[in-house]
């Protein structure tokens, strides 16, 4: 099967539409996200982005967004200080309205794993998971060469699992979350600087960027020892941030041997969302029933 089609990858801080050829990436748009966009608002902007691309109605196309998206299609803004407007949102619907019968959405990090399973860091393992260090911090779940989903589309939000570095509250409303300590959003307001790349540019703050890494490899030897992990990649703007890989893995190497499996950097950076995307939607197996 060819990899041909089209994406987009909608996050908390970014939203980016490409055109896919064999597996690659072979133009790509990019344009800050509004939080503050409603569903349909937000299909507008995906389709002015995708015409300038060359998308024709009915083409293949896949649609990575951050928040969850439910069995039934449905998309749910986890963290609602992100995209304050989306609850709930009859997403897979419209897209089909507007695009064609070829389009599917799911979960950005979810995407992202299934990209990397498949065409990037993780080909060749058994039980692989993906992570994103960015605005937020998402994942997604490969076990036997199949990506986990869930009606209530909650699988792979490892961000929102409990961190012993933590005790803030997160955007999903839990307390002392790793993504309450390890996020980009998290070491920009400890640091008090507009973003989390900010802190890394300006060489400040080593012990919150330390931190967010300590956090990491503690969840990575958790899921570890949960699902008995092969092989992690780890992605996003904090997480392919030079020397953040080697913090994580620094403090992993104090944990047990059984609770370290091999972590690498994304294999294919910041396009996996989109390539995995497309293909979700190429994919003939069905997403979880409601």
């Amino acid at each position: 099967m060819g990899v041909d089609g089209f994406a987009v990858d909608l996050g908390g801080t970014k939203i980016a539409a490409a055109r896919i050829e064999n597996g690659t990436v072979a133009a790509r748009l990019q344009a800050a996200t509004d939080p503050g966009a409603d569903i349909a608002a937000q299909i507008d902007r995906i389709a002015g982005m995708l015409e300038q691309l060359g998308f024709r109605h009915g083409d293949p196309l896949g649609v990575a967004v951050a928040g969850r998206v439910d069995a039934t299609g449905r998309w749910h803004a986890v963290n609602r200080n992100t995209l304050r407007a989306i609850s709930a949102a009859p997403l897979g619907e419209m897209l089909c309205a507007r695009f064609g019968a070829r389009s599917r959405a799911l979960n950005d990090a979810a995407a992202a794993a299934l990209a990397e399973a498949r065409l990037g860091a993780g080909r060749g393992a058994r039980n692989f998971a993906f992570l994103t260090i960015s605005t937020g911090v998402g994942g997604g779940l490969v076990l036997d060469g199949r990506l986990v989903e869930s009606r209530n589309g909650l699988a792979g939000h490892v961000g929102f699992a409990s961190s012993r570095l933590a005790g803030d509250p997160c955007g999903s409303g839990r307390i002392g979350t790793v993504e309450s300590v390890a996020s980009g959003k998290a070491i920009a307001a400890a640091a008090g600087l507009p973003d989390g790349r900010a802190v890394f540019d300006g060489g400040r703050h080593p012990e919150l960027i330390d931190r967010s890494a300590a956090a990491v490899a503690a969840l990575i030897a958790d899921l570890t020892a949960i699902l008995g992990l092969d092989r992690v990649a780890i992605g996003g703007s904090i997480g392919l941030a030079a020397g953040y890989l080697p913090q994580v893995l620094a403090h992993l190497s104090r944990e047990p041997d059984l609770f370290r499996p091999q972590v690498v950097r994304a294999g294919l950076t910041h396009d996996s969302g989109l390539i995995g995307g497309l293909l979700a939607a190429l994919d003939p197996a069905p997403p979880p029933s409601a």
